[in-house]
């Protein structure tokens, strides 16, 4: 049966599983939908149209499911929806989307640590791992087993490919693009992701591959979007081709490699 402590405020119209533990103080408005197992901590609010799955975990002062910072935004029934197995920690927030016809997405298995933040309409993978005080802005899509380092900012409408990793304080506007690592800087990428690429159980054939790959791409001085789409015909397994197409469809444009002191310029 559900654990609710006797401080804590929950609407009539909310729906909280009989499995879940709901902490001293915390707020579940109406409209929000909790999943079996989630453990609601102290202080943590639970508002607007928000869909909570199984096994999630909220720290004290996680505020989950407000209104978007957008001052387009005029009080429509938006809406946030959460997968299974989330950890949020203290002070995390997410916000619902802006448009009813778009929602905030959150898929499985992603841990926010403090502070962090996701803005309205973005829509996160799963297994990734937004470090203290991460800010992912409006409209950000992130794909799986992503890192983002303490302090990090993403600029609204980028893309984040799989496995790329962000060190502390980096800073993009552009596209991240898969399996690559963000430089501390603006804009900048500094060679693979390899730790992460090996711990996901790529073969050194693969790593190989992806290696001779980003040369090609971002150390010749060709024409990027031009040398992906050329090398796309001869790809020679599934991150390369997911690497390039990735590149071939970015919108904003994509990081490029960056030196040393580039990055610290």
């Amino acid at each position: 049966m559900s654990t609710v402590h006797p401080t804590a405020i929950i609407d009539p119209k909310a729906d909280v599983h009989k499995t879940a533990k709901v902490g001293p103080y915390a707020v579940i408005d109406a409209g929000v939908a909790v999943g079996a197992d989630c453990v609601i901590g102290p202080h943590v609010h639970l508002v607007g149209n928000t869909t909570i799955g199984r096994g999630n975990c909220f720290h004290t002062g996680a505020v989950i499911g407000d209104e978007p910072q957008d001052l387009k935004y005029t009080g429509e029934p938006t809406r946030l929806r959460i997968g299974d197995h989330n950890n949020f920690r203290e002070h995390v927030t997410i916000h619902r989307s802006n448009t009813p016809d778009e929602d905030t997405i959150i898929g499985n298995h992603n841990f926010f640590m403090a502070h962090s933040h996701v803005g309205h309409n973005s829509n996160i993978g799963n297994h990734n791992t937004f470090a203290n005080g991460a800010l992912i802005a409006g409209h950000v899509e992130i794909a799986d087993r992503t890192l983002i380092s303490g302090n990090c900012l993403v600029h609204q409408f980028v893309r984040i490919g799989t496995l790329a990793l962000m060190q502390g304080g980096a800073a993009i506007s552009k596209d991240l693009p898969p399996y690559t690592i963000a430089a501390n800087g603006l804009n900048g990428i500094r060679g693979l992701n390899t730790i992460g690429i090996r711990r996901a159980g790529f073969n050194s054939e693969r790593r190989l591959d992806l290696k001779r790959y980003y040369r090609l791409l971002f150390l010749e001085g060709n024409n990027l979007l031009a040398e992906a789409k050329a090398l796309l015909k001869e790809a020679t397994s599934e991150p390369v081709s997911e690497l390039l197409e990735f590149i071939i469809g970015s919108k904003r444009g994509v990081c490029r490699h960056a030196d040393r002191k580039q990055a610290a310029d």
